[in-house]
């Protein structure tokens, strides 16, 4: 073995264990305690300063060497006060007739403590001195503006603008009836003597030089300022930047949930120049600016009962949720680049699009009693493929509406307003048309600007009649075909030229959305209240995309049912 050299025999093998024990029986268990150390006394196991020693836990010593609070007149400032908390149970405000939960079955039991975080009531804390605290804040912006109701506005003589006319008779009256400057006595345009013998006295101040005491002035003043005096004079100014500004925390509102501005869109009917087939339609919103799409899908069915029966093979029974023919939109943040986008679809069948919308570009509808055989003969090609492939679908044409132009139109008309909707020698411009008995029908050209303010609920409710919709071109329409092409409906434009028109009339009727509609369904397909019936046709909810951020906390829980208008498979193939 290795002989250890000088050095390293005089090293102490003293553990750190044993230094936090002697550190623990000397001075009771914190070193900051040198009341107990004798500090004469000699030790003969020292410990060398080198050693580390564990840092005393701040939490422990307070819990074991509690504070002397002795009684005082700020005894209430140390202590915690123990009716500050208050928990009050609010019951959760609910819009459906029941809660859109669902059911309690072999789940696990965190996902049952997460749903019924949804349904319980709401836990709400409230402190009785949070106003006392520091990072309480009073000022807040609506309490300041409920304040300033009411106040009279102050007028002051140098934000009075005078009016010219009556300004420059003032000055030609005194023209008149002043001498020249140079003719008065002091030769001062303040000591003219016309001037003087024409000014109005000033009224006399009553009781100006009257004896009184000093104590009833300062309690007729004091009268006369509390006469009219706002409760709260200070804090109707504004305050003041901090140099070192800190978060105050205002009590927040009880979560509810969001609803935007939100826009009623009724689908009346649906007609073509020839009728051999059923056509089904669906609606959306689209943002062009922000090139998203803020709205799901909404399908609506406008067929007759006799063109329904020609998919009878192909269907079930339709729940009562698929007969809507009425839509609610949430828009969150309007803006004047919202379309309302209407796309068609038919039964797929053999062909290309272009072959299979070429009757309804050619026939006429006054021209029916001379092409009945030929309308027959489409009509039993209709039935065959309806048979075969009723469950499918193929794209047929569309259009779009710029949303903000017809709530603009509409809100400059009266309440009894058609519009009428097409395309202007296909120039891919809109252009409005007002049906009345008086005036007829004239053009309002109407053009938008993106700085405008938009609001969706001040506007009189319009009936729309869109006659023209665009041929679809291709086996699919992208979408960001559809934001140039809704892009370029805003503007005069060359590439909507290209587009077929293919020849209907839709009509629909926009107007805001009331409070409490009757007979409202949730996206969920839940019912809303209040719900009288159960068996009258129903007005869809639509789920909103919103294209930013909102900052709201999700307080529903969104349970979607699987329940489609009609057996939906689209295809963009060709059967050969």
């Amino acid at each position: 073995m290795a002989e250890r050299r000088a050095f390293a025999q005089k090293i102490s093998r003293t553990v750190a264990a044993e230094v936090r024990k002697q550190i623990a029986g000397q001075y009771g268990g914190s070193p900051q305690l040198f009341k107990n150390i004798n500090v004469g006394a000699t030790t003969t196991n020292t410990v060398p300063l080198t050693e580390a020693v564990e840092p005393v836990d701040f939490e422990e010593y307070l819990i074991t060497h509690p504070p002397l609070v002795e009684s005082g007149p700020l005894r209430d400032l140390i202590e915690f006060p123990p009716d500050d908390i208050e928990v009050i149970h609010t019951p959760r405000e609910c819009r459906t007739v029941a809660q859109a939960v669902p059911e309690e079955g072999d789940t696990d039991t965190h996902v049952r403590d997460c749903v019924r975080s949804y349904t319980e009531d709401w836990a709400i804390v409230n402190r009785k001195y949070h106003k006392l605290g520091t990072g309480f804040n009073p000022n807040t912006l609506d309490k300041q503006k409920e304040r300033q109701k009411g106040l009279p506005k102050q007028v002051f003589e140098a934000d009075e603008m005078p009016d010219n006319s009556s300004y420059q008779d003032e000055q030609d009256d005194l023209k008149r009836r002043s001498m020249s400057i140079d003719d008065t006595p002091r030769g001062s345009w303040a000591c003219s003597i016309f001037d003087l013998k024409n000014s109005l006295p000033d009224a006399l101040l009553p009781h100006l030089l009257d004896r009184a005491a000093n104590e009833e002035i300062d309690r007729h003043n004091e009268e006369h300022r509390k006469a009219h005096r706002h409760r709260e004079v200070f804090a109707l100014h504004p305050a003041l930047d901090e140099e070192e500004p800190i978060e105050r925390h205002c009590v927040p509102e009880v979560p509810k949930e969001h609803l935007g501005q939100r826009l009623l869109v009724k689908c009346l009917s649906l007609k073509f120049e020839i009728e051999i087939e059923p056509i089904f339609a669906s609606l959306a919103l689209y943002d062009v600016k922000e090139k998203k799409k803020i709205s799901e899908n909404f399908f609506f069915d406008l067929n007759s009962e006799q063109t329904k029966g020609m998919l009878r093979p192909h269907t079930q029974t339709a729940a009562i949720s698929t007969l809507a023919r009425s839509a609610i939109f949430s828009i969150t943040y309007p803006s004047q680049d919202v379309f309302l986008v209407i796309k068609l679809e038919k039964v797929l069948q053999q062909g290309d699009i272009g072959e299979c919308a070429e009757p309804y570009m050619v026939f006429k509808e006054s021209d029916a009693a001379k092409n009945k055989e030929k309308l027959d003969k489409l009509r039993g090609q209709s039935e065959q493929f309806c048979q075969r492939l009723g469950r499918y679908r193929m794209p047929f044409a569309w259009t779009a509406i710029h949303l903000m132009n017809i709530v603009n139109s509409a809100g400059s008309l009266e309440r009894d307003t058609e519009l009428e909707m097409s395309l202007s020698e296909r120039k891919g411009s809109w252009s409005e048309r007002r049906n009345s008995n008086i005036m007829g029908r004239r053009s309002l050209e109407r053009t938008t600007s993106g700085d405008e303010s938009c609001s969706l609920t001040g506007f009189r409710p319009a009936t729309l009649t869109i006659t023209n919709f665009f041929k679809q071109e291709g086996d699919r329409l992208s979408d960001e075909d559809l934001y140039k092409f809704l892009a370029d409906m805003r503007r005069p434009s060359s590439v909507l030229r290209r587009l077929r028109p293919i020849t209907a009339q839709l009509k629909l009727d926009i107007s805001p959305a009331p409070e409490n509609p009757h007979y409202c369904l949730t996206p969920d397909l839940q019912q809303v209240k209040p719900y009288p019936d159960s068996r009258v046709r129903p007005t869809r909810e639509i789920l909103e995309f919103p294209p930013r951020d909102v900052y709201v906390p999700n307080t529903k829980y969104r349970y979607r049912k699987t329940v489609r208008l009609f057996p939906i498979f689209l295809f963009s193939i060709c059967i050969c």
